[in-house]
């Protein structure tokens, strides 16, 4: 049986053209090279799972002009895992290795991981040769917390920040990872793997082997991914809303208790709630709708359900939902909690319209 390779490997990156969602980043290394500006000292940080180490290692075959499968770019290129590496004498013994050229090809790159792990006496160490380095050493130090990094270090770096991937740009990568695997793949169940993975390409892609892995027929259906990654469908939601707008307080307590039958908390509905009333409320206006990172047929319903309701009743909803996702925690009967949030909701249109009515009118009502 041939061996299985988890995606995030197989399709690693070999090139900055492959690299999803870092332009920027890219662009101005590539730029950096072809102008023989590149800087002996780069740090990379942003989230895990958004391309630092990848990208670290293409620029150090790229300096050496090394193919991708160049044997003799391990000669050259040398890893350090500063979470279990950290001591001062660990670095001692990079620096002992940085005072020999290289025997083949041009650079020496220097690779170390989670730097922001060093010990303070090991960041100290390394201080001088990171100031004046040797002409054939370039140094690429990669971490997720560049607060934890010390002043000393950020200034002898050129700094490059990696943005979380975008939604839409990880369902797109996804999608043609399934068209390659012979996988087919509905859109929905892309894009909530993408939602889930919180802009992570690594951590989307290990979601993405899971499913497929649970899916015997090898298609990766929105039900199967709900029910695998245990997610609220958000057919739920625009259920909860609309029976929220006709006032329908029984059915509303009947959908949150089958929620709650399904094994899902109240915090997690509340929370789930909190965001469909967020994008209701974008949908009101065409210059935010794009901000929903929801599939195209999906944004036609949220875009539907959004006309019926106005404004005030989003607002005002949207106060209450999170206000009792504050409060959710310190409460004594957390069940209940969300149901008093909910009967506040289903009545919310009749305290909007009656705000509306004119002062005589208002009277009469309360009379």
């Amino acid at each position: 049986m041939e061996k299985f390779v988890v995606s995030a490997r197989k399709y690693r990156p070999t090139g900055f053209d492959e690299v999803v969602g870092q332009e920027h980043i890219t662009t101005t290394l590539k730029n950096a090279i072809d102008n023989n500006q590149l800087a002996q000292a780069l740090l990379f940080c942003g989230p895990r799972g958004v391309g630092k180490t990848t990208c670290a290692r293409i620029l150090a075959k790229m300096i050496n002009k090394f193919d991708e499968n160049s044997d003799g770019s391990s000669l050259n290129i040398f890893e350090l895992d500063a979470a279990s590496n950290n001591s001062v004498d660990d670095i001692r013994n990079l620096i002992d290795q940085v005072r020999y050229p290289p025997q083949y090809g041009k650079y020496k790159v220097y690779i170390i991981d989670e730097v922001h792990m060093l010990s303070n006496a090991a960041f100290n160490a390394f201080l001088k040769t990171l100031e004046e380095p040797p002409s054939y050493a370039i140094f690429i130090l990669a971490t997720t917390e560049k607060h934890k990094v010390i002043p000393t270090i950020l200034s002898r770096c050129q700094i490059f920040d990696f943005n979380r991937i975008q939604v839409a740009d990880i369902a797109r990568h996804l999608k043609g990872i399934a068209d390659r695997e012979s996988i087919s793949a509905e859109e929905e169940a892309l894009h909530l793997i993408a939602q889930k993975a919180d802009g992570a390409l690594r951590d989307a892609l290990s979601i993405f082997d899971l499913i497929v892995t649970f899916s015997s027929d090898r298609h990766v259906t929105y039900q199967s991914t709900i029910s695998n990654l245990h997610i609220l469908d958000y057919e739920y939601y625009f259920k909860v809303v609309d029976h929220l707008l006709t006032e329908n307080l029984s059915q509303v307590l009947l959908i949150f208790d089958e929620i709650l039958k399904q094994g899902f908390d109240g915090h997690n509905f509340i929370v789930g709630l909190s965001e469909h009333l967020r994008n209701l409320l974008v949908c009101k206006d065409n210059a935010t709708v794009d901000l929903m990172e929801v599939p195209a047929n999906t944004k036609e319903k949220y875009i539907e359900q959004a006309n019926k309701a106005s404004l005030s009743f989003l607002l005002t909803a949207l106060n209450i939902a999170n206000q009792c996702d504050l409060s959710y925690k310190s409460s004594k009967n957390q069940r209940l909690h969300v149901e008093l949030a909910l009967m506040k909701l289903t009545h919310v249109n009749a305290a909007v319209t009656l705000a509306a009515l004119p002062s005589e009118e208002l009277k009469k009502k309360v009379v």
